[in-house]
């Protein structure tokens, strides 16, 4: 059975993602950035990039009216 938190407990550090980009917290990370980040040499970071882009895929989106 899968644990029901799993997401917050991957997440781990707010702001890991954006210290390891250089991007300051307040400033979106740009897809460029976040897709080169997959293939980064460290693999937190490849970990951290990989899981933005799932977890982004999770937002609803805003229905029309």
């Amino acid at each position: 059975m899968a644990k029901k938190k799993w997401i917050k407990e991957a997440i781990g550090e707010k702001g890991g993602l954006h210290h390891s980009l250089g991007i300051p917290e307040n400033e979106k990370i740009p897809e460029s950035k976040l897709r080169a980040a997959t293939h980064s040499k460290n693999p937190t970071t490849r970990k951290q990039a990989n899981l933005a882009i799932t977890l982004k895929g999770f937002r609803k989106k805003k229905k029309g009216k």
